[in-house]
C-alpha cells in the first residue's frame, strides 16, 4: 500500500502534457471551423470530443492528487494548473455552442483573426507545460509566457477594434449583440491562456 503513496512525478507531468495536447487540438479545430465555415458542425463535434478528453485528463489528475503522498509541485498549484487549462477547453467549446445558439450565419475577418491568435496562445501553453519539469527551464518558460502575454494583448486590441467596427458599420442590433458575444468569447480564450502562463511562471520561480 505504501508504494501507492510514493512520488509519481512523471505521471503528473504526463497528464499536464496530455491535457495541453487537447487544448491545442480544440484550438486548431476552432481555427479550421472559421476558415471552413460550411463544415462548422463537424469541427464543433471535434471540439466537443477534445473538451471531453480534457475533462477525463482533469479527473485523472485530481484522482492522482488524492492518491499521491508526495507531489512534484505544490498540491494547490497542480489543482490550479489543470483547472486553468480545462477552462481554455471549456471556453473553446462555449464559443462553438454560442455560434450555433445565436445562429451565426457568416464568419467575419475578426473572428478568423481572434481564432488564429487563440490557437497560437494555446500552442504556447503546450510549450510552457512541457517546460515545467525541465531543469534550468526558467528562462525559456518565462520567455514563452511573455509571448502569450503579447498575443493576449493583440487579441484585446483586435477585440476593441472589432466592437468599434460593429457599432460603426452594423445596422442590425441583434447582429451587433451576437457578434460582440462571439468576439468576447474568442478573446477570453487568450485570457485563460494568460492565466496558465501566470501560474506556470509563478510555479517555476518558486521552485528555482
Amino acid at each position: 500500500m505504501f508504494g501507492r503513496l510514493l512520488p509519481q512525478e512523471g505521471q503528473f507531468y504526463e497528464l499536464f502534457n496530455a491535457h495541453a495536447e487537447q487544448v491545442v487540438k480544440a484550438a486548431q479545430a476552432l481555427s479550421q471551423l472559421m476558415t471552413d465555415w460550411d463544415n462548422r458542425a463537424e469541427y464543433a463535434k471535434r471540439i466537443d470530443d477534445h473538451e471531453h478528453a480534457a475533462d477525463r485528463v482533469t479527473a485523472e489528475a485530481i484522482r492522482l492528487l488524492h492518491k499521491t503522498f508526495i507531489t512534484p509541485l505544490d498540491r494547490e498549484h497542480i489543482h490550479q494548473l489543470v483547472n486553468a487549462m480545462d477552462d481554455i477547453c471549456d471556453l473553446t467549446q462555449d464559443t462553438t455552442e454560442a455560434i450555433s445558439l445565436y445562429d451565426i450565419r457568416r464568419v467575419t475577418p475578426e473572428m478568423i483573426q481572434l481564432a488564429t491568435i487563440a490557437q497560437k496562445c494555446c500552442e504556447r501553453v503546450k510549450d510552457v507545460v512541457a517546460l515545467l519539469p525541465a531543469k534550468n527551464a526558467a528562462e525559456g518558460l518565462i520567455k514563452t509566457c511573455e509571448e502569450i502575454d503579447k498575443l493576449e494583448s493583440d487579441a484585446d486590441r483586435i477585440l476593441r477594434a472589432s466592437i468599434s467596427k460593429l457599432f460603426r458599420d452594423e445596422e442590425d442590433v441583434k447582429e451587433i449583440i451576437k457578434l460582440k458575444q462571439i468576439y468576447e468569447l474568442l478573446e477570453s480564450i487568450t485570457d485563460r491562456c494568460e492565466d496558465v502562463a501566470n501560474l506556470a511562471e509563478g510555479i517555476v520561480l518558486e521552485n528555482s
